[in-house]
């Protein structure tokens, strides 16, 4: 039996940054859990790292690499802490977090708050990446005076403790910083990247609101400077019909009115890439039959966080089982090799 849907109540009657904190208390409180078994047909290869699944939690979660084990745990296959900017910040004012149940959505204007990177880094030491893989999600502070200095350092400071690294341009909750993904300042940006990392594969985090030709700029540029894989795609500052009473809040919208939208990004990056980059699939995802449409449309994994607001915190494991059960049933002794067959 599923405990969720009795605690949900409880925990919407509550502020939903509020509730996000004492989850994140609960879960440090919680014993470590065995680690998380899925069949060999789940497991795939990306950049060189083994992922016993291919369903991962996004960042935004677990802000600052606190409970990152529990999660892998619960039954995600891997975990991307952060966003981490070199500076603690708090971030924008509250209340900067919305749940909108009518929609299954969620909009955020958090504007990258966290520890800062040290804090996470003493922290994230002491992790195993034994049962699962962590990678870091690293963002500039808002009033640097030099973003590209500020990644450059987020590589070099988290490199030792990541088992990947994700370039994270395409928050719309920080000013200016969508203004990375531009030609000339996303190509100094990588070559930065490029020219301070050693041995862990990077990522690049791109927004869904692109224009046409962006997305073949942005895949060219990040073959040039040796980017591993993109990730498709941010939240959204576009706007849906939308039922809820936040439906006007500012701020990147996410979870169900994000699917098309995400999708529709996927397929354009697909096209565009002609399977030279790995792409990794987030946005609207909520279900086995989500994330199998995704890897067919050229997914090599998939990530989600919203979905799990509304339906609890085993999410990762539900997807996993249905994956699998779908995979025997469609006659695939793979995952992989499901990537790519709708495109």
């Amino acid at each position: 039996m599923r405990l969720y849907p009795l605690i949900r109540p409880l925990a919407f009657a509550l502020d939903a940054e509020r509730a996000h904190r004492l989850t994140i208390t609960a879960l440090k409180m919680t014993p470590k859990l065995d680690p998380a078994r899925f069949p060999d047909s789940l497991r795939t290869s990306v950049a060189g790292l083994d992922f016993p699944s291919p369903v991962g939690l996004a960042a935004g979660f677990d802000k600052d690499g606190e409970v990152p084990e529990q999660m892998l745990g619960l039954g995600f296959g891997f975990v991307e802490v952060g966003t981490l900017t070199p500076k603690p910040q708090k971030g924008n004012p509250k209340p900067r977090l919305f749940r909108l149940v009518e929609d299954r959505a969620v909009i955020n204007r958090m504007g990258f708050n966290n520890g800062g990177q040290l804090a996470a880094l003493d922290r994230l030491r002491h992790t195993t990446h034994l049962h699962g893989v962590i990678g870091v999600n690293i963002g500039a502070n808002k009033d640097s005076e030099d973003r590209i200095a500020d990644y450059a350092l987020g590589v070099r400071r988290m490199e030792p403790v990541a088992r990947f690294l994700t370039v994270n341009i395409s928050s719309p909750n920080t000013p200016g910083l969508r203004g990375l993904q531009e030609e000339g300042e996303l190509r100094e940006l990588l070559a930065a990247v490029d020219e301070v990392r050693t041995s862990k594969p990077v990522f690049l985090k791109v927004a869904p609101d692109l224009n046409t030709g962006d997305h073949e700029r942005i895949v060219r540029a990040a073959l040039d400077h040796h980017v591993d894989a993109l990730i498709v795609s941010n939240t959204t500052i576009s706007r849906p019909a939308l039922k809820s009473r936040h439906a006007n809040e500012t701020g990147g919208l996410s979870g169900e009115p994000l699917k098309g939208l995400a999708l529709a990004a996927l397929r354009t990056f697909s096209n565009a890439s002609g399977g030279e980059i790995p792409l990794i699939a987030v946005g609207g995802i909520a279900t086995a039959d989500d994330a199998w449409e995704r890897i067919a449309a050229g997914a090599s994994l998939v990530q989600l966080y919203s979905a799990m607001v509304f339906d609890g915190p085993d999410i990762g494991r539900v997807i996993a089982g249905g994956l699998a059960e779908r995979l025997q049933r469609e006659g695939y002794s793979s995952i992989s090799e499901v990537i790519g067959t709708a495109a």
